[in-house]
């Protein structure tokens, strides 16, 4: 059985951004009583949607209504284009209760400066949101032209790999290749016969 993750920070944090957003409470208030299962292949996250519309936590021993199946190795994807986050999931159970999930988790947004600014003060909450946005963009674009370098190194100095135009230019040669040498073993029995 996959272990139960502690589900109360999460809730905490999902639970901040939707006291803020009463739309989004009031789409979770159909659904209160209802439990989501957030299965991360090595553990998993069970959230009870409340009568007021926020988050606690549901016991392993509640059936959940709708259970979202998350890869691993998809979180970097999912983290970086949350309007298609669901397209790298799969989801069982209640429909209505996935799609009001899935339309949170594209529109519901953490407001960071003005949290930070709480703590820290306007001018360095902007200063520092803005740093983090320069430090993912400047990972995002390392983690690009690394690709890009790995690629080109095992295309052209360790080719490891195959461009698909050099494989469809070698399959039309072998092809080509075939084709002559079929002829040319019906020359070679036409001229047999011929001597024969």
């Amino acid at each position: 059985m996959i272990p139960i993750a502690p589900s109360a920070p999460v809730a905490h944090f999902i639970n901040h951004l939707l006291a803020q957003e009463s739309w989004a409470r009031n789409k979770l208030l159909p659904h209160a009583g209802k439990i989501a299962c957030i299965d991360l292949q090595t553990l998993q996250l069970r959230l009870k949607v409340a009568s007021d519309g926020l988050l606690e936590n549901a016991g392993a021993d509640e059936q959940a209504q709708v259970t979202i199946y998350v890869k691993l190795s998809d979180l970097p994807l999912i983290a970086q284009n949350r309007e298609r986050a669901f397209s790298y999931v799969k989801i069982e159970g209640d429909a209505d209760f996935a799609n009001t999930i899935s339309s949170l988790s594209q529109n519901l947004r953490w407001e960071a400066e003005e949290d930070l600014s709480k703590l820290f003060g306007d001018v360095a909450a902007v200063r520092m949101v803005g740093f983090a946005r320069s430090l993912h963009k400047t990972a995002l674009e390392t983690h690009q032209k690394i690709q890009e370098n790995l690629a080109e190194y095992f295309l052209e100095e360790n080719p490891m790999l195959v461009r698909p135009q050099a494989v469809q230019g070698f399959s039309t040669e072998v092809n080509k290749t075939r084709d002559d040498v079929e002829r040319l073993i019906k020359r070679i029995e036409k001229l047999e016969r011929m001597r024969g």
